[in-house]
Formats: structure tokens, sequence, C-alpha cells
């Protein structure tokens, strides 16, 4: 009986330093992946159109103070269009914000990238898992 105990524990010894008895490996992570890029980015904000015809206005008012006859209707009309776009500009760059942007290779190697409006506490490097849509550390 000891013989065969020996003898068993001889082979199951030898069988796992040759990686018989190892572990199976674990399945990988669909959800998991690496930090690859963390950045701000700007983006601009929605008009709500109160900026195109704040603009307009001015714009017109502007333009009419121009020339005289035709020449001032002509003035008016540019100074309405113009002022009109530029208010849409200021208001767009008004309502702008900073997003920042984690860029994820994920283990299946496809980017998938996920939006914080504060600064994320993310760098580049970290392992990370995706859970309910969201992104955590590993």
């Amino acid at each position: 009986m000891k013989t065969r105990m020996t003898q068993f524990f001889a082979a199951s010894l030898t069988a796992l330093m040759l990686g018989v008895l190892a572990a199976p490996a674990q399945a990988g992570c669909d959800a998991c992946g690496v930090v690859r890029d963390v950045r701000a980015e700007k983006h601009k904000g929605e008009a709500s159109g109160v900026g195109a015809v704040a603009g307009g206005v001015a714009g017109g008012l502007l333009g009419n103070m121009i020339g005289g006859g035709n020449g001032r209707t002509v003035a008016t009309v540019a100074g309405v269009a113009g002022g009109a776009y530029a208010g849409h500009q200021v208001e767009k760059n008004v309502n702008s914000k900073v997003v920042h942007v984690v860029e994820v290779e994920m283990n299946n190697g496809k980017r998938r990238y996920f939006n914080f409006s504060n600064e994320p506490g993310f760098r580049e490097g970290d392992k990370v898992e995706v859970v309910n849509g969201s992104l955590r550390r590993r």
C-alpha cells in the first residue's frame, strides 16, 4: 500500500511538472480590455436659435447704417444673414463642453470609446472591464 501511494505521488508530481494536471486556462473575458488612450475633446454645444435671432437683429441694424437706397437694403439683408450665422456659431461655442474620451482595446481586438463629463481617473495601460455598459478597473 505504501509503495502504491509513493508511486501515485511520484506520478502525480511528474504529471504536474509536465503541466498535465495544470489548472485549465480561464476563458477569455470578452468584456475586458486595456486603456489605450485618454483625451479631452471639446464638443460644440447645441444652439437654441436665440443666438441666431440676436445676431440677425444686430447684423440687420448694422447693415441698415451702411449706404443708402437699394445699397442699404442689400446691406441690411446681408447683415441679417451674416449676423444670424455668427450668432448661431457663438451660441454653440458658449454652450460647448469638454468630454473626456477613454479608448479601450478589448481582448477581442475591437476598440470601444467611453465618454465622461468629468476626469475619469483612467490612465493608458489600465486593465479594465465593461460592466452594465460602464467602465471599471480590474
